[in-house]
């Protein structure tokens, strides 16, 4: 398979951000997080005024395109929907989009009435409808198989065992991401390619780059179990961050799993960044870059 001209070797970032995104209902969703970490020492939580709101977020990233700092920033969010097992984001509808941008560009106009950067109206439309699993036993006409279709990424997650991820058209349990996705994709569109993002952007020698991460698989490259890879204490953020080199918060205003999955993850993407591979999965097609994208630390 060739290799996408947008995916490049790495390069050298100074600081590190890891963002807990939240497809929650209301203005404040309490599972927002974010956490920065130098080369060297221990992460720490970015902590507003106020709750983090998803629209501060967009204009923290903004403030951050301004900067121009070498920051590579880490989204916990699909970037994309799936594409290539239908060679469409949503079959039968004639307005659907034909790459990841395009994709953004029709979440955020047909939600533009949204408030806080909820997708509520895109679920709603007659044609996107029919492809999710909908909370209340409704289930679009589109939705596909027990678990719903997969990314190329996600496929993949699941058959190599890095990670057990979940379908995007899934909006129903404690795990589904769709939600979250849509949101975070209604950011991305407003934030205007001000920050270049991988792999569906070049990378550029210096300034910010956006990558999407699984929090999850930080969880596991720190030795916890798949299934209590949640961590509530700081004993057990202790002994995480110690198998990333990184020191532990000297102080904590909270210590909930969205807080510490921030905390840890950041500490892993200051590690995995520096391993060509990840920057040059072998699985990641021109037509995926530009279509579905790919989450950064998956082989």
């Amino acid at each position: 398979m060739g290799r996408s001209a947008h995916i490049q070797p790495m390069r050298r970032f100074s600081r590190f951000v890891c963002i807990d995104w939240s497809g929650a209902v209301g203005e404040h969703p309490p599972g927002l997080a974010l956490a920065m970490i130098g080369q060297e020492g221990a992460p720490e939580l970015i902590a507003p005024k106020k709750r983090w709101s998803r629209q501060a977020v967009l204009e923290w990233l903004h403030g951050l395109a301004d900067a121009r700092e070498d920051i590579l920033v880490g989204l916990d969010l699909s970037l994309g929907f799936p594409f290539i097992d239908r060679g469409s984001f949503f079959p039968q509808w004639d307005g659907s989009p034909d790459s990841a941008r395009s994709l953004w560009e029709c979440i955020d106009r047909l939600c533009a009435d949204d408030p806080h950067l909820a997708a509520t109206s895109f679920l709603r439309h007659p044609e996107a409808r029919r492809h999710f699993r909908h909370a209340k036993g409704g289930t679009g006409d589109l939705f596909e198989g027990s678990i719903g279709r997969l990314r190329e990424v996600e496929r993949h997650q699941r058959v190599s065992k890095q990670a057990n991820s979940w379908s995007c058209f899934n909006l129903v349990g404690a795990g589904q991401v769709g939600k979250s996705s849509l949101t975070g994709m209604r950011m991305m569109h407003r934030l205007e390619k001000r920050i270049p993002v991988w792999p569906f952007d070049p990378i550029p020698d210096s300034g910010p780059v956006i990558i999407e991460i699984y929090t999850s698989m930080a969880a596991r490259a720190a030795g916890l179990p798949a299934n209590t890879s949640k961590i509530r204490d700081l004993a057990t953020l202790e002994r995480a961050l110690c198998v990333f080199e990184a020191d532990t918060p000297a102080q904590l205003d909270r210590v909930d799993d969205h807080a510490t999955d921030a905390l840890l993850t950041v500490a892993w993407m200051r590690q995995a960044s520096t391993v060509p591979a990840l920057w040059t999965p072998q699985l990641l097609t021109p037509e995926i870059a530009q279509t579905e994208g790919w989450t950064f630390g998956v082989l």
